[in-house]
């Protein structure tokens, strides 16, 4: 996790790279909004829609400079997640949890050790966590992630989950998604945002419906720490025989908008739509609706040569595990309809054009204590 090398600190590398294949000002924020659908065609057979506002600037998700610094300068603390998930990890039923996830101290003997260990970083904590979000969270248990399995099936990072990582877990009583989430982004984040309109109020209305789920995380870096708000729907077994994808309907809406946030200037990288595919069996797309963007080979790496258009990008574009992208370009929205693809083979359809490589742009899931709660983040540039 700490060799990701964050898309909002890159605008200059990004920069020299562009120069090469681009006319306009591209402009880079820190400030990003991401919607995405998750169908899992191969284990659990759910699809997970979901809209992450996420950020390095404690200005654009307001968490206090003092803990974000403290949480950051604790080497062995990997993430800080609070979620209304149900069961957000093995053990928790009907409650919410505040999570501090931390690196195992190799030196501690036995599971006491690495319990004691563990709660008393965490306890170093709680109190300023509880106060910051107006919660009462109270410790439940020390969970202890053994198997590494679902991180290399997908790729994850392990800041969550994964071998060598341990997760404090504190408790609170079950909140409605749809008054947690308007809690949650009035206090941190600014109205400027929030009057902004995008994908935020996209989530806003998403945040009613059946099965939706709030989770916050800060993810400490060396030098700053990624800020996330999430807001997840889970379509349980809506991926079964599912071929032909209208990937919005999962969002519950045929426009998405993006945040008149970024009106200012040219931020084709803010706001991005993306999905993942799991399948059992090798499979490709096809019957694509929208445009797919052609790319370049700059430095080793695949790259959008027209980030003015919209269109897809899909990395890659058949096996077990497919990625797509989906840009804006100059546009303020995007419909239903641009978006739409089928599963399976297809001869009629014209073979997709050159992919990005996914060290360019990848999108990370990180599942929970393997129960099925689902943060995504993005990787960002890495050269």
């Amino acid at each position: 996790m700490q060799k990701i090398i964050m898309l909002f600190l890159l605008a200059g590398i990004f920069t020299i790279t562009t120069n090469y294949v681009f006319s306009q000002d591209i402009s880079l924020a820190t400030f990003q909004e991401t919607a995405q659908v998750f169908v899992d065609k191969n284990r659990s057979q759910d699809v997970i829609a979901s809209i992450t506002l996420q950020t390095t600037s404690i200005q654009e998700i307001k968490i206090p400079s003092e803990l974000e610094r403290k949480i950051r300068e604790d080497k062995r603390i990997t993430s800080v997640i609070m979620t209304n998930q149900q069961q957000c990890i093995l053990g928790v039923v009907d409650d919410s949890c505040i999570l501090i996830n931390v690196k195992r101290d190799l030196s501690d003997k036995g599971i006491i050790e690495i319990q004691d260990s563990t709660k008393a970083i965490a306890e170093l904590f709680i109190d300023e966590i509880n106060q910051t979000f107006d919660t009462n969270a109270q410790f439940h248990s020390v969970f202890l992630h053994s198997d590494d399995e679902i991180n290399r099936a997908l790729g994850t990072s392990g800041a969550v989950s994964g071998r060598g990582i341990v997760s404090a877990v504190y408790t609170m009583p079950m909140e409605d998604t749809g008054s947690m989430y308007e809690k949650i982004s009035a206090m941190l984040i600014p109205k400027e945002i929030r009057d902004s309109g995008g994908f935020y109020e996209t989530a806003k209305n998403l945040s009613t419906e059946d099965n939706a789920k709030v989770t916050f995380s800060i993810i400490p870096f060396n030098n700053t720490s990624l800020l996330q708000l999430k807001l997840s729907v889970k379509y349980p077994q809506a991926a079964l025989n599912l071929t032909k994808l209208v990937p919005l309907e999962f969002l519950g809406t045929d426009e998405l908008k993006r945040s008149e946030y970024f009106s200012s200037g040219f931020y084709p990288l803010n706001s991005i739509f993306q999905i993942v595919i799991l399948s059992a069996e090798p499979t490709t797309i096809s019957n694509v609706k929208g445009d797919i963007l052609p790319t370049r080979m700059v430095d080793g790496e695949k790259i959008p040569t027209e980030l003015d258009k919209k269109g897809w990008i899909f990395d890659p574009e058949k096996g077990e595990r497919i990625q797509g992208k989906f840009l804006f370009g100059k546009e303020t929205s995007i419909y239903g309809a641009d978006l739409v693809f089928s599963l399976g083979e297809d001869e009629s359809t014209q073979p997709i054009q050159t992919t990005f490589d996914e060290s360019f742009l990848i999108l990370v899931l990180i599942i929970i204590g393997g129960v099925g709660a689902a943060i995504f983040f993005l990787k960002g540039y890495k050269k």
